[in-house]
């Protein structure tokens, strides 16, 4: 759907422009050792290594950044039977985490004695103390999407990031929003006197967020996607597509779309 007045984009970052999952991943893994350090002790690297590398594969069920904390325990208990300290665990899978994990959750954090706001606390301090200490690995940690940089410095249309980080830095000079539910920054967007008349477009990587707004007849004049590259499974991809509302996009297309 195209406009002579033009076109706006609102952009999801993790997931749809950047792809933090290692940085993610690896600050999850070192907030668990000083969580949990009598489990992870004569854990090898290797054994560290197969954790990071599955935490690929379950990235689509993190919400909020704590679980990434969880979900390495998790793992960790998957992969050494002796330390098992959940009913859940044994003979649990990677798929049955996808499957599984809103029930999963709460179960793990009676048994494991675990408190949610304790570990926002602690995922957030040690990210920080990576972030300060050793910069340089920590953003190495991070990557942009294959062509995503050079769509968003040349792109013609009106772009702005709908994020729930608190503080972003872009290789480009776009607008960001952070910190607020993205139903209601679309809300804002759409209602801002410079934008009336221009084509709308939000791509997300979450098939939930999609869902919610559909919800809300507000936001009927959206175009919606779901990144196909982002953190969602092959099942979601194939109920997005069964929704009339929501396109399906390819990271090429994305590209295309935003130049």
């Amino acid at each position: 759907m195209q406009s002579e007045m033009g076109e706006l984009y609102a952009l999801d970052f993790d997931g749809i422009l950047c792809d933090s999952c290692g940085e993610s991943s690896l600050s999850a893994l070192k907030a668990a050792k000083v969580r949990w350090p009598s489990l992870f002790h004569g854990v090898d690297s290797a054994t560290q290594d197969w954790i990071v590398d599955q935490m690929h594969s379950v990235r689509p069920v993190v919400e909020t950044g704590y679980e990434n904390v969880l979900l390495v325990r998790l793992l960790l208990e998957t992969r050494i039977p002796s330390i098992r300290k959940s009913s859940v665990t044994e003979g649990l899978t990677v798929e049955g985490i996808l499957e599984n994990w809103s029930k999963l959750k709460p179960v793990i954090m009676e048994e494991w004695s675990e408190n949610r706001e304790t570990l926002i606390d602690l995922f957030g301090k040690v990210r920080d103390e990576w972030l300060e200490q050793d910069f340089a690995t920590w953003i190495g940690a991070n990557r942009f999407y294959p062509g995503v940089s050079d769509a968003l410095k040349f792109s013609s249309s009106r772009v702005y990031i709908v994020t729930t980080k608190q503080e972003i830095h872009f290789p480009c000079t776009i607008f960001g929003f952070t910190g607020r539910p993205k139903v209601k920054v679309l809300k804002q967007l759409q209602k801002r006197p410079e934008h009336q008349g221009l084509t709308l477009h939000f791509v997300e990587d979450r098939l939930a967020t999609l869902k919610n707004v559909i919800k809300e007849p507000e936001l009927d004049q959206w175009n919606l996607y779901l990144g196909n590259w982002g953190y969602n499974t092959q099942k979601e991809r194939e109920e997005a597509a069964a929704i009339p509302r929501i396109q399906v996009l390819e990271l090429s297309d994305f590209s295309k779309k935003l130049k």
